[in-house]
């Protein structure tokens, strides 16, 4: 505890680690570019400097509170200097600003207008390099980058894959991957967390918008979409609404006005997820147990969950070994685009429209999944198409839909039935609630309040559940992050964690926190995103996903002789 003079007022800190914390709390909001108060600072823009009693400058990021430090924010000299940093960014910077998606979003335009840059007196003397837009989630574009080091350090100190760095010296540097190959060509697993933290337009999701302009134009196309359980809770944030409204109705209403056919919810893919990831784990359990009573005991390695398409492309590259651990259950998006594709075919088998599934989602690594080769039946997607919750967003602007007026509608049936054990998929530890529901038969609140309060639920890093199932302890792992996820499988393999289940969620939050989602993110608004989720759960009347009719209808249709469709490996093209 303490007290600082912040422009002549008296600011009490406690916790703050560093100046701009108790500048920010004085009410005051320094410029920015390289910090972000979940990555590890930087101090290399130089935006955030202050002027202490005696003249000097110091980083307000990067400098410790201390009792009776005095400190000025915005002194004439610092004025200079930070419109002196601004014009030699903007002096190597790309400003077609006026075709820049960027454009009225954009972290360097904004500070810019708020320093009041309204010249640059130096000429562009940097080249143009070319921009990668050749993978199915990303377009990076060198020509914007400020570098800041935030989309590095995200890389590195989130997700722990390290494909972004500096290179090169003095004017030459650059943000690039090793020898600057694109992206898909390197490690990258499409989570799109660099992308979050990007201040400019350096790196942008790759957008599918024309793409579903176009299906949904064609007459001889059947439109269908099915949309994440984190997109309801997140698509209010671009127009106006608090984070964690829920938005479900409203996104149906916007959807049918842009014209697609049919609408339903991921939701019900989760569902099929929960059960037969969960009948997966079971017959583990089952097996280790009897091959142990016969003297075979097979090695402590958990079952990991499959429906992050991200930490699935993770595990592939860094852990081979690992991926017969990993559940053999395809996502919830592509169970549910392969079951729409089989029904549809089915409901619809007398007349000639093609079925086209558009995912909406939260996820950047989906548009990768749904381009994986195993995705696909002679060629033809099991999901044609991603797009994400910012593109949704842009879909309906573009439109002249006024999304806040939009009177609620229904989800479309046959699936328009889902559970609250689907939604939760949105929000991480969510998998795992949802498992645990499948297992515990007594169907009553005071159950499901002692699964929730098991320790699946929170936004810790790592979390640890231990729950009693016909007798068995069984242990279950929730990790986001794959930097995370890597310290775990570490100890795992050294014998220093047990676990019978791990729930492997790429993104801070799980796909509340995912990359497609609306800017700006932080803990506090994955928070309220998760809080949304929850309170969805709680007023569904449909708890677990075995008690949902629509999946009941499935099982007893489609799925009775067709039961591999839902499974990698398995699925048969």
């Amino acid at each position: 505890m303490g007290n600082m003079i912040i422009d002549g007022q008296i600011v009490e800190f406690g916790e703050e680690k560093n100046i701009l914390a108790v500048i920010r709390k004085a009410g005051i909001e320094l410029p920015t570019f390289c910090y972000h108060s979940e990555l590890s600072v930087y101090g290399a823009c130089r935006m955030c400097m202050v002027e202490d009693k005696w003249g000097g400058t110091l980083t307000s990021c990067s400098t410790p509170p201390k009792d009776g430090m005095e400190v000025r924010t915005n002194t004439e000299k610092l004025k200079k200097h930070r419109k002196m940093i601004l014009e030699l960014l903007l002096a190597n910077h790309d400003r077609d600003c006026t075709t820049c998606e960027k454009s009225g979003r954009c972290r360097l335009q904004e500070i810019a207008l708020k320093v009041g840059v309204k010249q640059i007196r130096f000429g562009q003397e940097k080249k143009e390099i070319p921009v990668d837009d050749l993978g199915p989630s990303i377009v990076r574009n060198p020509n914007k980058c400020i570098l800041c080091g935030d989309c590095v350090r995200a890389c590195q100190e989130i997700q722990g894959v390290g494909v972004l760095d500096f290179a090169y010296r003095g004017s030459n540097l650059q943000v690039t991957t090793a020898f600057n190959k694109a992206l898909h060509q390197v490690d990258c697993v499409n989570c799109g967390q660099c992308r979050v933290v990007c201040p400019t337009g350096a790196l942008m999701i790759k957008k599918d918008i024309d793409r579903a302009y176009e299906a949904l134009q064609d007459r001889n196309k059947r439109v269908i979409a099915q949309i994440a359980p984190a997109v309801r809770v997140a698509i209010g944030e671009e127009f106006g609404m608090e984070p964690g409204a829920i938005t479900t109705g409203k996104i149906v209403a916007a959807l049918r006005k842009l014209g697609f056919d049919q609408i339903f919810d991921t939701a019900v893919g989760a569902d099929l997820t929960v059960i037969e990831e969960a009948e997966e784990l079971m017959e583990r359990i089952q097996n280790r147990e009897q091959q142990a009573k016969k003297g075979k005991p097979q090695a402590q390695f958990p079952l990991f969950s499959s429906c992050c398409p991200a930490w699935f492309k993770y595990a592939e590259q860094k852990h081979p070994d690992l991926m017969g651990h990993v559940s053999s259950c395809r996502s919830p998006q592509q169970m549910f685009g392969v079951v729409i594709k089989e029904e549809f075919k089915k409901l619809y088998k007398n007349d000639d429209k093609e079925n086209v599934v558009i995912a909406i989602m939260p996820c950047t690594a989906k548009k990768f999944e749904a381009a994986r080769p195993e995705n696909s039946n002679n060629g033809i997607r099991d999901v044609d198409m991603v797009i994400t919750t910012q593109e949704l967003a842009i879909m309906i602007q573009q439109s002249g839909i006024v999304f806040g007026e939009l009177e609620d509608e229904a989800l479309d049936m046959p699936f328009g039935f889902t559970s609250g054990a689907g939604v939760i998929f949105g929000v991480s530890g969510g998998v795992s609630e949802a498992v645990l529901r499948y297992y515990f038969k007594e169907k009553n609140a005071a159950t499901l309040q002692n699964i929730s309060y098991s320790g699946v639920r929170g936004m810790e890093g790592v979390k640890e559940a231990s729950v009693e199932i016909d007798g068995r302890n069984v242990r279950i792992g929730v990790v986001h992050g794959l930097k995370n996820a890597e310290s775990l499988i570490k100890k795992i393999e050294k014998g220093e964690e047990r676990f019978d289940f791990v729930e492997v969620m790429a993104c801070p939050g799980g796909c509340i926190g995912g990359a497609g989602q609306p800017i700006p993110q932080n803990s506090d608004v994955r928070k309220k995103r998760a809080k949304g989720i929850y309170k969805v759960d709680k007023a569904s009347p449909i708890k677990r996903s075995e008690d949902n009719p629509a999946i009941e209808a499935l099982y007893s249709g489609i799925l009775i002789s067709n039961r591999e469709i839902l499974h990698r490996h398995k699925h048969k093209k």
